[in-house]
């Protein structure tokens, strides 16, 4: 007991040093932070919503409009293998959930068997997760499973939020928090935003961009038919209008020349003092927008986002680098949105904000206040308690209850935890939890002194028999911190962190720092009995 190894000194001195290291720049201004040395700690805990005031939106991802174009999809991939294999066929597009397609003289054979029979397997092998029923009449239904329509949905979110995840970090918010919630929906808490609405833009963008060339057999602007012709459609071009306010429409050629998927990469810049986004393509798309430009000198050549033209430039030369840029009379503050959307690539499907809602500075500056007394009233009554109870064995608790809050905040600064109202009350919560450890090994040392056992023996005693007691409840309220962490969300995973790294430091201050202090102050005094 008097004697402590070497290395178990040294582990509990590093311990302590490195938690008062990572814990010391939260006392700090950001300006005093930012003057420390690269090679010391200088980040603090981050402050969630509802300490630092910000926005939250709850989103709703359009799922439905996801299997719509998904089924689009599969009918153009349909009406391709049909042609291919010279299979007769008509009526075919999208009916509810599924792909239908009639099949004319089903019964005719070949040597590969009837039309029927060979759409059948045609269709079945296009990709995994397809079903087809029907037949009996030459009409098919073309469906995806439960499993597949799942999967997609599961991709689809993942990909959203993942996305919106690229666009919030592009904005320069620190610490978002984005999860998903339920089927459909993801919840965006943007802490310390002071301008809510331009994030609201950049997220809500489904930011899906083509190239189509303009069908040239109309003017932009002019007499248009009622309806598009064949293999054309109609866009306007965004923020303009007509001497009559009308919004310019154009005739585009609706296949999609080149996809907005191929960008790899957009930034703001300038053009002759105009603020201007450039994009560059990868090696596919450069050799598609080389082809395309080549062949078309001379002609206009639309670049379409969510369906709005936001420019048309006409095509002068070849472009063969695989770059150009996109104009279309930008703000300074939109060349930078347009870069950050089209390099954070386009949303899966359309989302609508359900819900928003903002927290103003003040009421967080109100929940820290509140936070700092209760932890400061609760940590005075603790030490009180513990040196009216236990004399000096109760300052050493006490020093050991320091060292765990400052362990726990060097630890949330290490892991960059968000800080939030219910990660206070846990760290609440383990103040009064953290002396437990202590309680049980003094009244284990009082009982082992009653019975007959010299100072040095019960205090060996003590710690040996209450360790398996420490043990199993500081583990079962570990597995509920991680279980609440697992299956919570939001401030509920807040709390229980903070609640599992103080049952690990409140481990390591009971079970090692007071059993040090004890042991030296023991070899130091030299007493003949214990003060408890």
């Amino acid at each position: 007991m008097i004697r402590f190894a070497r290395w178990k000194i040294i582990t509990i001195a590093l311990v302590c040093a490195t938690g008062l290291l990572f814990a010391l720049p939260n006392a700090l201004t950001k300006q005093q932070r930012g003057a420390l040395p690269t090679w010391l700690p200088n980040q603090s805990m981050h402050l969630g919503l509802d300490l630092r005031g910000g926005s939250h939106l709850l989103l709703e991802v359009d799922i439905q409009s996801v299997f719509r174009e998904r089924l689009s999809n599969l009918v153009q991939s349909m009406r391709t293998e049909l042609r291919r294999d010279r299979i007769p066929y008509r009526n075919i597009g999208v009916s509810g959930n599924s792909a239908n397609v009639t099949i004319l003289k089903p019964d005719e054979e070949n040597d590969r068997g009837s039309n029927i029979d060979r759409a059948r397997r045609l269709l079945r092998n296009i990709e995994q997760g397809i079903e087809v029923s029907g037949g009996g009449d030459g009409r098919l239904a073309v469906t995806y499973s439960v499993e597949a329509w799942r999967e997609r949905r599961n991709q689809a979110m993942t990909q959203s939020i993942e996305i919106v995840r690229r666009r919030v970090d592009e904005f320069g918010t620190t610490e978002p928090s984005i999860q998903r919630q339920g089927e459909d929906r993801i919840i965006v808490q943007l802490p310390g935003i002071d301008d809510p609405e331009r994030v609201k833009r950049l997220i809500g963008k489904t930011a899906k961009m083509s190239f189509h060339l303009v069908d040239d057999r109309y003017q932009p602007g002019g007499v248009l038919p009622a309806t598009p012709p064949p293999g054309s459609m109609f866009a306007n071009l965004e923020d303009d209008r007509t001497t009559g306010g009308q919004p310019v429409t154009y005739v585009l050629k609706r296949r999609v020349m080149v996809s907005g998927d191929t960008l790899v990469d957009s930034q703001p810049t300038y053009d002759q003092g105009s603020p201007v986004v450039s994009f560059r393509f990868d090696a596919v798309g450069g050799r598609k927008f080389a082809r395309v430009t080549q062949r078309n000198v001379g002609k206009p050549f639309a670049i379409v986002l969510d369906g709005k033209i936001i420019s048309a430039p006409v095509i002068r030369e070849p472009i063969m680098g695989g770059s150009g840029i996109i104009s279309g009379g930008f703000t300074t503050e939109d060349a930078q949105d347009l870069a950050v959307l089209l390099r954070a690539g386009a949303l899966p499907a359309p989302m609508t904000i359900l819900e928003e809602r903002t927290v103003g500075p003040d009421l967080g500056a109100d929940s820290i206040a509140a936070g700092e007394i209760a932890s400061l009233i609760g940590f005075i009554l603790v030490v009180i308690f513990m040196f009216l109870a236990y004399s000096t064995m109760g300052l050493f608790a006490n020093v050991a209850l320091m060292t765990n809050l400052v362990l726990i905040t060097g630890a949330l600064s290490l892991l960059q935890a968000t800080l939030t109202l219910p990660g206070i009350a846990g760290i609440v919560l383990t103040i009064g939890m953290a002396v437990d450890a202590n309680v049980l090994i003094f009244e284990r040392i009082r009982e082992e002194l009653r019975s007959g056992r010299t100072m040095l023996s019960a205090i060996e005693s003590g710690y040996n028999r209450a360790f398996t007691t420490i043990l199993d409840s500081n583990l079962t309220t570990l597995i509920a911190a991680i279980l609440l962490f697992e299956f919570g969300s939001g401030p509920v995973r807040g709390f229980a962190v903070t609640l599992a790294i103080g049952l690990l430091t409140s481990m390591f201050t009971a079970i090692l720092l007071t059993r040090f202090l004890i042991a030296t102050w023991v070899a130091w005094r030299q007493p003949k009995a214990l003060p408890l």
